[in-house]
C-alpha cells in the first residue's frame, strides 16, 4: 500500500521527518517496505494532447505518435505503450530533460522515425510503481474545472509539490491500516497528535432516494447490509489536479471524476463504494443475490467470467447481473461520459466468500483486498439490513497484559494506549477493563488481540527482548519416557523391534484363536487387508515365519503397537489402545521364558508385584498360559504363555520346531499400574546365604502362588527369590510336579548366623506347606 505523507496531515499535524516517521510506522507494526521522495526532477516535463497514432512500418511493437505541446506546437514521438487514445492528455519529457526513475532524454530515430521526446510512465516520473504503459492524465484538454492546456508543466497540471510516499506491508489482521486515515489514526496515537477527520455534509435534492431508486437483497449471509444513495445533475470530466496527484501517488490511475471520487474515498476511509450509471440499470435499482448454475458476467476489464453459487452477484432490478460483489463491476452499468445520474452503493459483504470468489476468478483487486480482510459500513439513503453482529465488548486485564509483554504497565497507562485507536475503554474493576470495539476493527475479537494494540502503542522497541524458555520444550512425557524404556528392556532380552500392519485377513483372528466381533474397513484397498487387528499375535507369528522361511528360525520380536476393539456402549469408533507383544523364538523359549522376560520388564518399571494366575488365554496353550492381575484393584493387564501349537500350524510355524513364548499386555494400563517409589535401596555390606527348596505341588497349583507364599515368609531378610527348575518324571507322581527355588538372604546390619538362616528355612517350608496341596520335596 502506498501511503503520500502529504494525505496523512488532512489528519493530523504530522512535522516529524520521513525517516523518523518510517521508524514509527515500523515499530507500529505497519512495515515499511520502501520510502520515495516525489515531486523533484520534473522540470521539462509537460501536459501534452494525443493528436494521432499511426504505426510504423515493420514495426509491431512500437508507434509514431504526434502529440499537441502546446502553443499550437505538435511533436512526434515514438512510443511502445498501447494504454492511451487520440485525445488522451500524457506527460511529454522534452529532449534534455533528466526523469527521475529514467534516463535523460536526447533526440534519436527509431526505424527510420525521430523521436523528438518521450511519453512517460508513472514509474518514470517518480510518481508510481506502475510502468506497464503511460500515465494517462484524462481523456481531454481544456477542462474549465482545471485550467489543464497542452503545454502546461506536469507539477502545475498535477498540483505536484516535493512529497514523500511510504510504501507499506499491511496484514491481513489489520484491515483499518488500508486507507490513511487508519495510518494517521495510529501515528496520531503514537505521537500523542489530535486526530480528526473531516465531515462533509452532501446537499441533498427534493426527490427522496426512495422514488429514484430500489434496492433488495436475496442472499443476507452473503451481504448483511446494502446502502444505496443517488446522485443527480452529476457534471463528469476529469479530476481537479489534487485528486489526480493523490491517486497517482497512492498507486491507482486517475478515470473520471465520478470513479476517481469512489476510488478516493476507498484510499481514506478504506470503504469501497461502486458507482453505476442510473439510467443503464434495469427498474432503476440493484438486487444481491447467489450466482445461478452456467451464468456469466463481463467485468470491467472486459473478461468474462463464471460464478459459481458460491459466489455473491450485485444484479440490476431487473435480475441482470451487472457486478461481482466486492470485487468489480460489469461493464454494461459503468460510468461514462454521458453519465448525470449515479446509483451509489455501500455494503458490508461476508469476507470470507469475497476471499472466496477472489481466489476462485483469480480476480483480486483493491475493494476484494479490503472486503475479504473486513470493511468499515458506513450510512446511507436507503438501508437494506441483515443480521450484523454488534461491535463486541471484550474485558481486558491489566495483569494478563504485563503477563504476555513482560511489561509493568498501570490501568491508566492501558486505556491511554487504546483510547485514540478509537477503543471505549470503562472500568469493570481494578485492574479490569470492559473495551467495546469500534466498528472499523472487526479483527479484534479476544483480549490478546487488545494486547497487541496496547503493545503497539506502547512501543514494540520499548518490550524487552527474551527468549521463551517454556519447561515442557524438547522434553518426552513421562508415558513416553516409560514407553521407550520398555523397548530398551525387551532389546536387552534379545528381542528386535518388528513393525506389522494393522490390518489383517478376515481369517487372521479365528487362525489366532479369537472369536467375537471384528471391525471391518469399509473401502479396503485390498481384501486381505480388510479387519482391523484385535491382537498383535498374528503379526508378530507372520513375522516369525517370514523369517524362518528364509533360514533365520531363531529369534525374538516385539512390538508396541495399537489394537482395536469393539466400540464401547455408546461409542461410534473401535475402542483403540497400544499394547506391547512379545514373541520368543530362541530353540529353549516356552511360558518359563515369557516369565523371566515380563519378571525383567516389569522390575524395569518398578510395578509392584502383580498376580500371575492359570488362564486359559485364547490362541495360547490351555495348561500353559496365565493371566497377569493387578492385586489391589483386580485389573487384568493382559497375558502370557506358550503360543498354542495349532496356532502355530495356522502361520506356518508347525515344521520349526520348538514352541514360541508369547506375551501381550496393555500398555497404558501397564504403565498405569502402582509402582514402587523411585529410591536408592540400600546396599548391605554383608556377605548372603542362598538356599535351595523343591516342592512337589499338583499341576492345578500355580508357581506364582508358591512364591508369592515364600516372599511373605522370607520376610525382610529375602532378598531375592528365583524359580529355577520345573521338573516332571521319576519320582514325582502323575499330575504332580517339582518347582525348584533357589532363596537369597542378607541382613543390612550383619551377618546372618546359620540358626537366623535355618529359622528362614524354616518358616518357608511351613508356609508354603500349610497354604498349598504342598510336601518339600527330599524332605
Amino acid at each position: 500500500m502506498r501511503v503520500p505523507l502529504s494525505w496523512l496531515r488532512d489528519f493530523a499535524p504530522i512535522e516529524v521527518g520521513p525517516d523518523d516517521l518510517g521508524a514509527t510506522l515500523d515499530d507500529l507494526g505497519l512495515v515499511v517496505e520502501s520510502i520515495e521522495r516525489v515531486g523533484e526532477g520534473l522540470d521539462g516535463v509537460v501536459v501534452a494532447r494525443v493528436l494521432a497514432i499511426d504505426p510504423i512500418p515493420s514495426a509491431d511493437l512500437i508507434r509514431r505518435v504526434t502529440v499537441d505541446a502546446g502553443d499550437g506546437r505538435s511533436v512526434e514521438v515514438v512510443c511502445g505503450a498501447f494504454n492511451f487514445a487520440v485525445g488522451d492528455l500524457v506527460p511529454l519529457a522534452t529532449v534534455g530533460t533528466s526523469l527521475p526513475e529514467g534516463p535523460t532524454v536526447t533526440r534519436r530515430r527509431m526505424k527510420g522515425v525521430e523521436s523528438n521526446g518521450m511519453l512517460c510512465s508513472g514509474k518514470e516520473l517518480g510518481l508510481s510503481e506502475d510502468s506497464a504503459g503511460i500515465l494517462v492524465l484524462g481523456p481531454s484538454a481544456g477542462d474549465e474545472r482545471t485550467g489543464v492546456e497542452p503545454g502546461a508543466p506536469l507539477t502545475d497540471a498535477l498540483g505536484i509539490e516535493p512529497d514523500v510516499v511510504f510504501g507499506l506491508e499491511v496484514e491481513g489482521n489489520r484491515p483499518d491500516a488500508l486507507s490513511m486515515v487508519g495510518v494517521a489514526r495510529d501515528v496520531a496515537a503514537r505521537l500523542g497528535l489530535p486526530f480528526s477527520i473531516p465531515d462533509p455534509r452532501p446537499t441533498e435534492g427534493k426527490v427522496p432516494t426512495a422514488h429514484l431508486a430500489r434496492a433488495a437483497v436475496e442472499a443476507a449471509d452473503l451481504c448483511p447490509r446494502l446502502h444505496v444513495r443517488v446522485l443527480v445533475d452529476v457534471e463528469g470530466g476529469a479530476s481537479p489536479p489534487w485528486m489526480t496527484r493523490r491517486l497517482v501517488l497512492a498507486g491507482m490511475r486517475p478515470i473520471n471524476s465520478i470513479v476517481d471520487a469512489s476510488n478516493y474515498v476507498m484510499l481514506e476511509l478504506g470503504q469501497p463504494t461502486h458507482p453505476y450509471d442510473l439510467d443503464r440499470l434495469g427498474g432503476h435499482g440493484l438486487l444481491v443475490r447467489r450466482a445461478r448454475p452456467g451464468e456469466t458476467i463481463v467485468t470491467l476489464d472486459g473478461e468474462e467470467r463464471q460464478p459459481t453459487p458460491d459466489d455473491c452477484l450485485i444484479c440490476d432490478a431487473d435480475g441482470t447481473p451487472v457486478g461481482i460483489a466486492g470485487i468489480m463491476g460489469g461493464a454494461t452499468s459503468e460510468i461514462s461520459a454521458t453519465t448525470s445520474r449515479v446509483l451509489l452503493e455501500v455494503a458490508h459483504f461476508a469476507p470470507m466468500a469475497i476471499a472466496g470468489t477472489s481466489a476462485r476468478l483469480g480476480l483480486r483487486t483493491e475493494a476484494s483486498v479490503r472486503f475479504e480482510r473486513g470493511a468499515v459500513t458506513a450510512a446511507g439513503s436507503l438501508d437494506v439490513r441483515g443480521e450484523l453482529a454488534p461491535p463486541p465488548v471484550i474485558r481486558l486485564r491489566t495483569d494478563r497484559v504485563n503477563a504476555i509483554l513482560g511489561t509493568d504497565l498501570d490501568d491508566a497507562t492501558v486505556r491511554r494506549q487504546l483510547t485514540p485507536l478509537g477503543f471505549e475503554t470503562s472500568v469493570e474493576s481494578p485492574g479490569v477493563h470492559q473495551v467495546r470495539v469500534p466498528t472499523f476493527r472487526p479483527d479484534s475479537t479476544r483480549e490478546v488481540d487488545l494486547i497487541e494494540e496496547v503493545a503497539r502503542l506502547n512501543g514494540y522497541s520499548k518490550i524487552p527482548r527474551t527468549v521463551p524458555a517454556p519447561p515442557g520444550v524438547g522434553r518426552l512425557t513421562p508415558y513416553q519416557r516409560d514407553r521407550r524404556r520398555v523397548r530398551q528392556v525387551l532389546t536387552g532380552a534379545g528381542a528386535n523391534e518388528a513393525w506389522t500392519a494393522s490390518l489383517l485377513s478376515p481369517g487372521d483372528h479365528a487362525a489366532a484363536g479369537l472369536t467375537g466381533p471384528e471391525v471391518e474397513v469399509e473401502n479396503p484397498l485390498a481384501s486381505e487387508e480388510s479387519v482391523l487387528r484385535r491382537t498383535l499375535l498374528p503379526g508378530l507369528l507372520r513375522s516369525l515365519a517370514y523369517n524362518a522361511s528364509h533360514r533365520y528360525p531363531d529369534l525374538r520380536l516385539f512390538e508396541v503397537g495399537h489394537v482395536f476393539g469393539w466400540p464401547r456402549p455408546g461409542e461410534q469408533l473401535p475402542d483403540e489402545t497400544e499394547h506391547v507383544g512379545v514373541a520368543l523364538a530362541w530353540p529353549e523359549d516356552d511360558a518359563r521364558s515369557a516369565v523371566d522376560v515380563w519378571r525383567a520388564l516389569a522390575a524395569a518399571v518398578r510395578l509392584e508385584p502383580l498376580s500371575i494366575e492359570p488362564d486359559s488365554r485364547p490362541g495360547l496353550h490351555p495348561t500353559r498360559s496365565a493371566r497377569l492381575v493387578v492385586p489391589a484393584t483386580g485389573a487384568e493387564l493382559g497375558g502370557l504363555g506358550e503360543v498354542d501349537p495349532d496356532v502355530l500350524d495356522a502361520f506356518g510355524l508347525g515344521g520349526r520346531g520348538g514352541r514360541v513364548g508369547w506375551i501381550e499386555v496393555d500398555l497404558g494400563l501397564l504403565l498405569a499400574a502402582p509402582r514402587r517409589p523411585l529410591e536408592a535401596q540400600p546396599v548391605s555390606r554383608f556377605p548372603s546365604s542362598d538356599v535351595d527348596l523343591a516342592f512337589v505341588v499338583d499341576d492345578a497349583t500355580p508357581a506364582g502362588a508358591v512364591e508369592e507364599t515364600l516372599a511373605r515368609a522370607g520376610g525382610d531378610l529375602l532378598v531375592r527369590l528365583t524359580l529355577f527348575d520345573v521338573y516332571r518324571g521319576e519320582g514325582v507322581a502323575p499330575g504332580r510336579r517339582s518347582l525348584a527355588f533357589r532363596l537369597r538372604f542378607c541382613a543390612l546390619d550383619h551377618t546372618l548366623t546359620d540358626e537366623e538362616v535355618g529359622e528362614a528355612r524354616r518358616r518357608c517350608i511351613e508356609a508354603v506347606e500349610s497354604s498349598h496341596p504342598a510336601a518339600l520335596r527330599g524332605g
